[in-house]
């Protein structure tokens, strides 16, 4: 663990206008408690601690949106997001608010220092201003027009339309979103911090310091500072915040990527009087998981923060993670394209550690990644239960069948190479996984959790102590055997135990090696083996006599159940339907504009009629339809267009079932030049319809004979 005495782990705050979705899990929650869980195991001093932003415009648009105060959208949600990370078995230290006094004080005593060592800037800008409210705006306050794709629900930071990111001087026809008034420009006054004061600093810090940090961190730290940094206002207009502490400061708030950090700061305050030895002592390893949208901040706001203040430690690590799609789209709160991870709690109970499982396993460390619910089932029932699950029940099950439920003494005369080589693992398997834990690279520590189960079932098989037994059974009735006699009963039955000794002690490993990832299930394999906690510490990893000889063990119960189909379906079904509710919601809403939708497609480039002559365009009835292996998105298709009979590969899997379109008519584009899909020639496009999420066939309104061409 080196030169380092303490540790310090802080996960991204998370903004409390809604619940957590399982992107949120994935990409700093649960790698940061995986690494905690570790640093306990090894006995370190060690405080993680975390809570929720509860500053910053998007409280107060979601207090607009519900028609409550901000207090109350923060008092919610902070309890939603507080309970989902408890019930996911996050295991902070502490979860923080930043509207608790400690953090206003700690944040206010902060700038205070700063302002006092004359390291602010003041500069006076003009900001669009509500003239109705008498308040300046920020620019989600502001909506317009947009000048790329005529969206009038625009907001003054982005079209969610077509993406495109604005500012308010390109909205068409803007007007305030909390008056509907026609905003003005007014100077106001901020207070800057002047980045590029700290950036030779930086630059040493980090492009010479730590270059062992992860590509995506390193690389995007490189791009900032190549481009050279610039003063940054550290304050806002707005009621809501932490209060400039200034007398000329009326109506001014710290910017909340000012105020947000220091909440980690706040958070260990409140956590331990001893803050300042994790915060200021140099034999402190600080470490930000976050997510990559916050990897400026985290990396040269915040440090250049720390510097400036003077006095505090700086983050060792940054080890940020991509982000996690699902079903092949991003997400999106707002189209409420998500899984929630207060709703995933409800529709599996128990089921906790799958979750954690699947996330850590398709864990989006070094690209963005995808989340499927079929991924889900197919990593459940084929790694979780065939693989782990089943190594586990089969070695308490024979335990219980051939030992008599006690822990059987290892005979080491009649020890084979099969048991050696299994041995050797248990260390080898150790240092693996801590070499992998400490590294980040939590996926592949996983992997190897999950191959150190699998070797122990290709051991069971390979071992046969059922065979053995049935030997000893035959031969102790008087009955003849083939290859053994009488006399090699004990040796037959050291053999047995042998087998299952190694088992019950890889299964006590297994125990250590899954705390981390999958706690749920450790515990639950401690209960077994009628062990303590105690034994979980990682000194013990890796231990051939972690179990003693002749210990009564409980009895068996699985560790994991298979997920069903009808659960997936369920699952895929409530993401589209909560799609088309918000949906729903945004086009009904009128107090604050949200984007629409599904919105119709902004019109192609005019084309010629000779373009559109050379589509061949043919009614085709469906003969045949089914799922394409391994592809989750994919429907091979026979369709009888007439002349002859073609395949094709339609991405139309998650909208229909085989079985219910075969017989329907489509229209095809058939002179469309074939391409291969997952090894399988595609001849032709079937043409669909798209409406709020739902895949239409463009069809004839009335039955035609197969071959009919479209003009």
């Amino acid at each position: 663990m080196g030169k380092f005495n303490r540790y310090l782990i802080t996960a991204a705050l998370p903004y409390a206008n809604g619940p957590v979705h399982i992107g949120h899990l994935a990409g700093c929650y649960l790698p940061a408690d995986i690494y905690v869980r570790y640093l306990r195991a090894k006995k370190a001093d060690v405080k993680f601690v975390c809570g929720t932003d509860e500053h910053g415009v998007p409280i107060t648009i979601k207090a607009m949106k519900e028609e409550v105060s901000p207090q109350d959208v923060v008092d919610k949600y902070h309890k939603i997001i507080g309970d989902s990370f408890a019930a996911m078995g996050i295991s902070f230290d502490i979860f923080a608010r930043t509207s608790d006094p400690i953090h206003h004080e700690t944040a206010s005593d902060f700038f205070l220092k700063m302002y006092n060592d004359g390291l602010f800037e003041v500069k006076e800008s003009e900001q669009y201003f509500d003239p109705e409210k008498n308040v300046f705006l920020a620019d989600r306050y502001i909506i317009g027009t947009c000048p790329k794709c005529g969206n009038d629900k625009a907001y003054g930071d982005q079209c969610e339309r077509c993406g495109s990111s604005l500012s308010p001087d390109e909205l068409i026809n803007p007007h305030s979103a909390l008056s509907d008034a026609v905003p003005v420009k007014k100077k106001t006054k901020h207070w800057y911090m002047p980045l590029q004061n700290y950036e030779p600093w930086l630059k040493e810090w980090i492009l010479e310091g730590h270059k062992e940090w992860k590509n995506n961190v390193y690389g995007q730290c490189k791009s900032w500072l190549d481009n050279g940094l610039q003063s940054r206002a550290m304050t806002r207009d707005s009621n809501w915040g932490i209060k400039v502490p200034l007398p000329d400061a009326e109506g001014k708030v710290l910017y909340v990527w000012f105020d947000a950090p220091i909440g980690y700061i706040s958070a260990t305050k409140e956590l331990t009087n001893n803050w300042s030895d994790y915060w200021c002592k140099e034999d402190t390893k600080l470490v930000h998981f976050i997510g990559k949208d916050n990897i400026v901040f985290h990396c040269i706001i915040f440090p250049a923060m720390l510097k400036a203040h003077g006095g505090f430690v700086v983050p060792e690590n940054v080890p940020a993670n991509e982000f996690l799609n699902i079903e092949g789209e991003k997400v999106s709160t707002s189209r409420n394209w998500a899984v929630w991870v207060n709703d995933y709690i409800q529709d599996f109970p128990d089921q906790q550690d799958v979750l954690r499982y699947v996330l850590c396993a398709t864990a989006p460390e070094t690209k963005d990644n995808d989340f499927t619910w079929k991924d889900f089932q197919d990593r459940n029932n084929n790694e979780l239960v065939a693989i782990l699950g089943n190594f586990v029940n089969r070695a308490m099950v024979l335990m219980h069948k051939l030992c008599g439920g006690k822990v059987p003494r290892l005979h080491d005369e009649f020890l084979d190479d099969t048991d050696r080589e299994l041995l050797k693992e248990f260390s080898v398997a150790k240092e693996k996984i801590e070499n992998s834990i400490e590294n980040y690279r939590f996926r592949e520590a996983l992997s190897e959790v999950i191959e150190f189960s699998r070797k122990g079932n290709q051991y069971l098989q390979k071992s046969e102590p059922w065979i053995l037994a049935s030997a000893i059974e035959k031969l102790n009735s008087g009955q003849p055997h083939a290859k053994y006699e009488l006399k090699d009963v004990p040796m037959l039955q050291a053999r047995i135990d042998n087998c299952l000794h190694v088992s019950l002690q890889l299964t006590a490993n297994l125990a250590i090696f899954l705390h981390p990832f999958l706690p749920f299930t450790s515990k639950k394999i401690c209960h077994m083996l009628k062990v303590v906690d105690r034994m979980l510490d990682w000194e013990n990893a890796g231990s051939v006599e972690l179990l003693k000889v002749g210990y009564t063990l409980r009895a068996p119960e699985l560790l994991f159940k298979k997920v069903e189909n009808e659960q997936i379906v369920a699952q895929v079904e409530k993401l589209h339907a909560g799609l088309k509710q918000s949906a729903a919601a945004t086009a009904a809403a009128t107090t604050v504009p949200v984007v629409e939708e599904a919105p119709a497609a902004p019109a192609k480039p005019e084309i010629q009629y000779d373009d559109f002559a050379k589509l061949d365009l043919r009614v085709g009835t469906i003969l045949q339809a089914e799922k394409v292996e391994k592809a989750d998105k994919l429907l091979k298709l026979l369709v009888d267009i007439g002349t002859e009979q073609r395949t094709v590969v339609s991405g139309i899997a998650m909208h229909f079932k085989p079985e219910d379109i075969v017989g329907k008519q489509v229209t095809l584009v058939a002179n469309l030049a074939p391409r291969k899909m997952r090894g399988i020639e595609s001849q032709g496009m079937i043409l669909m319809a798209e409406d709020n999420g739902k895949l239409i066939f463009v069809n004839p309104a009335e039955a035609v004979k197969p071959g009919s061409g479209v003009s």
